[in-house]
């Protein structure tokens, strides 16, 4: 599924979001504003945006609201992404120098918090005490999933831990994009609520997908090691699926048990053979089954040309090359 099947008509509405996100550091220090640029010039699909705006297209959301909305889920995810590249050391997103290969810690973390304030101001310019509740709530269960994540108990292959880990992580920002632009419609609770839950399963495929990717992409685009999560300790589907099917192997055990493995060796004899297994593909399935039960989801909805493309949208994210 190509992008442009539902880029393409948001198009210039993706690049007024774009627009109102680059003025967020008008009047601040000049390099708050380069930095801003880095981040945004970095590119990305800008899924989350295209899926407030049809979600709001779809309902009939005031037009300055809603790309004030999907300005403020793009900037809170940006946001995300400069503290996760400063805490996982990575130097490259999608092939670009991160802000922190350029930057000291200090002020990474700095521009991060800067970002994330922008975005709380723009969710407040919906003028929807229930959008900013909404949002406010998003960002503690991503900071909170961030925390568990860092703190909590590593190297353990359980699936509840992970499915936990991989809402705050992913799911619940893409819940919040589409629930939070059928409340700016005011749409009625029973069609949020059928939106809320189409957000969270394709959130939850789109996670899946890029723990496939962390397995199989080339380390050069990915800006970190092949396997780098089962390296720093944090055990994805691929490797859980592998571990359970093979527990006999002395490195799956490991994940089984909840040991770390240190050695580099065992580490990349374990990605090698996770790589080349069919838990690639299994989890690839239960991606492609989140998705299913989104689509399902929009069966509810009147069938329009919107509603399309949401459906070409749920689509691409678990098309992207593996």
């Amino acid at each position: 599924m190509n992008a442009v099947s539902f880029i393409v008509p948001v198009q210039e509405d993706i690049e007024e979001v774009e627009a109102l996100m680059r003025a967020q550091a008008q009047n601040y220090h000049s390099d708050l504003d380069a930095a801003l640029e880095l981040l945004i010039s970095a590119g990305g699909k800008r899924i989350r945006p295209a899926l407030t705006l049809w979600v709001g297209r779809m309902l009939d959301a005031p037009h300055t609201e809603l790309i004030s909305l999907a300005a403020a889920i793009e900037m809170l995810h940006t946001a995300t992404l400069v503290h996760d590249d400063l805490i996982d050391g990575s130097l490259l997103r999608r092939g670009m120098p991160t802000l922190n290969s350029r930057w000291s810690p200090g002020a990474t973390v700095l521009t991060g918090d800067f970002v994330f304030a922008r975005a709380a101001k723009l969710a407040a310019d919906t003028n929807s005490v229930e959008v900013m509740g909404l949002f406010a709530n998003t960002l503690t269960v991503i900071v909170d999933g961030e925390i568990t994540q860092l703190l909590g108990d590593r190297c353990m292959a359980n699936r509840d831990q992970y499915l936990r880990r991989i809402y705050a992580k992913t799911a619940s920002l893409f819940e919040t994009s589409a629930r939070a632009a059928a409340l700016l419609s005011q749409s009625p609770q029973s069609v949020s609520d059928t939106l809320g839950r189409f957000g969270y399963d394709i959130g939850m495929a789109f996670q899946i997908i890029d723990d496939i990717l962390d397995f199989v992409s080339d380390p050069s685009t990915l800006g970190k090691p092949v396997g780098s999560d089962l390296r720093q300790g944090i055990i994805t589907l691929p490797a859980m699926l592998y571990a359970q099917a093979h527990p006999t192997l002395l490195e799956a055990q490991a994940l089984l048990t909840g040991e770390c493995l240190e050695d580099e060796d065992q580490q990349n004899k374990l990605i090698d053979l996770i790589r080349a297994s069919d838990a690639i593909q299994q989890s690839h399935a239960e991606a492609i089954q989140y998705v299913e039960n989104a689509l399902a989801e929009l069966k509810s909805l009147p069938e329009t040309p919107e509603r399309h493309a949401l459906e070409d949208l749920a689509h691409y994210i678990v098309d992207r090359k593996l």
